[in-house]
């Protein structure tokens, strides 16, 4: 019923909020856009975009459309890698930060590893800024890391918050040293957290400093102190402690993709696609 190419325009389109960026991002004309949006809204029988000469805004009903089309859109992308991904062969040189551990990642990879079979994937998990130097001295093809809002740099998958949380049976009295449990510097969370309460005046002390994911979930779950996490990376167990405790509110960061420009692009861009759509999804 509904054009895969119509689907795509149009959620570029509810993406940017703009028909001239949708343009740019698609690599068509203005005029392009409204037309392919206009054959969208015929074939489903609804108004999809309010507009006027100030903004542009989804009704109702494109609010509904939009997540049945990146449902369609991901299904689609999917048979069609099926068939004709599976002849792809290479090597591929992934590196992700091992905190995404706790996103849909290693269902992505799953999935990746059946659609292409004759790639061998090569897994290195690690901090950012190691996965980062791996990347510049070609030890790797593909990262996927945490940077610094408006970084500019690679493809960003998603921008969320770092939230303070705790183990809910930690108290914190607010003249005592706020007890931090961080990654060994260099760190993005770790330099974000201290930045931020240096700025406030408040007192720090880091009670465990690990490598891993897991040793600061162990450590905060064991109530000695409080981490910093992305807001959607906040495990069932522990709660955010930012207005329990008047902590001050910590920076963004982006989840991004950089790849090696001297790589085979193939399975880059294969992987790339899979992990930008599933996490399209799962926001």
């Amino acid at each position: 019923m509904f054009d895969p190419v119509l689907l795509r325009t149009f959620v570029a389109l509810a993406e940017t909020l703009s028909f001239t960026r949708a343009a740019e991002q698609l690599g068509l004309s203005q005029p392009t856009v409204s037309q392919q949006i206009r054959k969208l809204e015929a074939a489903a029988g609804r108004i999809l975009v309010a507009r006027d000469t100030r903004q542009v805004a989804l009704t109702d009903n494109g609010d509904a459309l939009l997540g049945f089309a990146r449902t369609i859109l991901s299904a689609h992308d999917e048979a069609a890698a099926y068939f004709t991904g599976s002849a792809m062969r290479g090597r591929l040189r992934f590196g992700s930060a091992d905190d995404l551990a706790l996103t849909q990642l290693p269902q992505i990879l799953r999935d990746f590893r059946q659609l292409y079979p004759h790639i061998n994937l090569e897994l290195t998990v690690g901090q950012s800024p190691y996965l980062n130097r791996r990347l510049r001295a070609g030890q790797l093809d593909l990262v996927f890391v945490r940077q610094p809002a408006d970084e500019g740099v690679g493809r960003v998958v998603r921008r969320e918050r770092l939230v303070w949380a705790a183990h809910p049976a930690v108290t914190l009295e607010p003249d005592q040293p706020v007890p931090l449990i961080v990654y060994q510097a260099p760190s993005l969370s770790r330099q974000a957290a201290i930045d931020a309460l240096e700025a406030a005046g408040r007192t720090w002390r880091i009670t465990c400093n690990t490598r891993e994911i897991n040793g600061v979930l162990a450590a905060v779950r064991a109530g000695i102190g409080i981490g910093a996490f992305p807001q959607s990376m906040i495990p069932g167990d522990l709660v955010p402690v930012t207005n329990t405790f008047g902590l001050p509110l910590l920076d963004e960061v982006e989840f991004a993709l950089l790849d090696n420009p001297q790589a085979d692009r193939g399975p880059i861009d294969a992987l790339a696609s899979a992990i930008v759509s599933r996490s399209r999804l799962d926001v």
